[in-house]
């Protein structure tokens, strides 16, 4: 009898033990399966938020047909604490499997509200956008400029919104004075900075800032962001330059930001400075003038006149020899790697195209040409008013 009942049981323990393999294996590709969701989806996750709460609401959204195998799965791949505070966003047919990644692989939301104040070197501008989930790109709710004395009821709504994010984005070109300014007249942020920190020594680019950040605190990223780029560009410079230190690159990579906005013109406008700084000529670059008659606070709004071409300050290269003695805005890192590794050429010229880019040359005469051509592109626009 007792080899009876022990022969069930081993029979009923192997039945047991297929069906728990099988469920196992069922849960696992309904984890790793398409979702029923039909239209991608904002997924807010609040603060303080577990794995229960969030596979109750993909429930609710029907994006998930099991919040326990949901739940399951994260545990099983050990993400259930690495759970992020956030809007995300889900697209259509995502997997739970797909659906733990969003929320648990940290960085930028990816959905919801995001105001954008873009320091600009004329103005800075703040943006409202919301994402359309179901067809991934942003839409504009209101942009206007950051010194307008009406504020648009837009952006105050969206201030008093707790699932709002925020970044700060600075443009290639824009001076100290500037940025440091700028972000002493942001609201979102805790205004502390007493000095402007260093020319050229701020990385352009994007940051993500939250309510009460320190303005400080930003530059002092800036400040890491550029110092890294900067020591990354100088390791793998070109042989020959007329440049012996990281600070003197940084001040050439100011000028070639200043002369050209076009990104494929950087390493020839470089070419042009390197050449005229190994052949002992001067600089001779308007953007160093206006840097000495403004000292980067704020833009000239004016064309230089020929008294300020001529007036001796430590920064205008038409009267001194080689580079001024410090950037004279912040370069992004195309420029500083255009200005480390700038395009072998002989041009030692260049001039306005007319097409928002320069024609170059190797000697004068047909830089004088190229000059011609570009005062008759000036007299056309001006009688087309």
């Amino acid at each position: 009898m007792w080899r009876h009942i022990a022969s069930n049981a081993l029979t009923f323990l192997i039945v047991a033990l297929f069906l728990l393999v099988g469920a196992v294996t069922w849960g696992a590709n309904q984890y790793r399966a398409e979702g029923p969701l039909e239209a991608a989806i904002c997924l807010q996750v609040p603060s303080g938020s577990n794995m229960s709460s969030v596979a109750e609401d993909l429930v609710d959204k029907e994006a998930v047909t099991s919040p326990t195998i949901f739940r399951i799965g994260a545990d099983y791949e050990d993400k259930s604490g690495l759970l992020k505070a956030g809007s995300f966003r889900v697209p259509e047919n995502a997997s739970m499997a797909e659906i733990v990644e969003i929320v648990t692989r940290g960085g930028r939301n990816t959905c919801g509200t995001e105001v954008i104040y873009r320091i600009g070197i004329n103005q800075t501008l703040i943006d409202v956008r919301e994402l359309n989930p179901t067809e991934n790109r942003f839409v504009e709710i209101v942009s206007f400029d950051a010194e307008d004395i009406e504020v648009p009821a837009e952006y105050g709504a969206v201030r008093e919104a707790s699932d709002t994010t925020y970044r700060v984005t600075v443009a290639e070109g824009v001076t100290s004075w500037q940025i440091a300014y700028s972000l002493g007249e942001i609201d979102l942020l805790n205004a502390d900075v007493a000095e402007t920190p260093p020319e050229g020594s701020l990385a352009p680019g994007s940051y993500d800032v939250e309510v009460g950040t320190n303005a400080s605190t930003l530059l002092a990223q800036m400040t890491e962001r550029q110092g890294r780029v900067l020591e990354e560009a100088w390791a793998s410079r070109a042989d020959g330059l007329p440049i012996s230190t990281p600070e003197e690159a940084l001040i050439l990579a100011s000028i070639v930001e200043k002369e050209t906005g076009v990104a494929e013109e950087r390493r020839q406008v470089a070419s042009v400075f390197v050449n005229r700084l190994n052949q002992g000529m001067k600089l001779q670059t308007d953007p160093t003038v206006i840097y000495g008659i403004t000292q980067g606070e704020g833009v000239l709004g004016r064309g230089l006149r020929q008294s300020e071409l001529r007036r001796e300050t430590p920064w205008n290269t038409y009267v001194i020899d080689g580079l001024p003695p410090t950037p004279i805005a912040n370069p992004g890192q195309a420029s500083i790697e255009a200005a480390l590794n700038p395009d072998e050429t002989e041009y030692i010229f260049f001039v306005a195209d007319g097409t928002g880019g320069h024609a170059f040359a190797t000697n004068l005469d047909d830089h004088n040409r190229n000059v011609a051509r570009w005062r008759e592109i000036e007299a056309e626009r001006a009688s087309d008013g």
